[in-house]
């Protein structure tokens, strides 16, 4: 799967939070681990709950194409 970055935050390291394209139509989110995911529910195995910021998102939807 080759990953394009869409967006991504501006901090001082690297590993920043990022939402990137595929060459299918899915986004894949890179944010931070959620350390108490007790109240989840039942999160399934080879999956895990990140954290990335609401600005991130919004940031993404704009550059997505309209049609998409």
């Amino acid at each position: 799967m080759e990953l394009t970055p869409l967006v991504g935050m501006a901090c001082h390291g690297s590993g920043c939070p990022t939402v990137y394209t595929t060459e299918g139509t899915d986004l894949v989110v890179q944010g931070y681990i959620v350390p108490d995911q007790r109240g989840a529910g039942e999160v399934p195995e080879g999956e895990t709950l990140v954290r990335i910021p609401l600005q991130l998102l919004v940031a993404a939807m704009r550059k997505l194409p309209a049609d998409g």
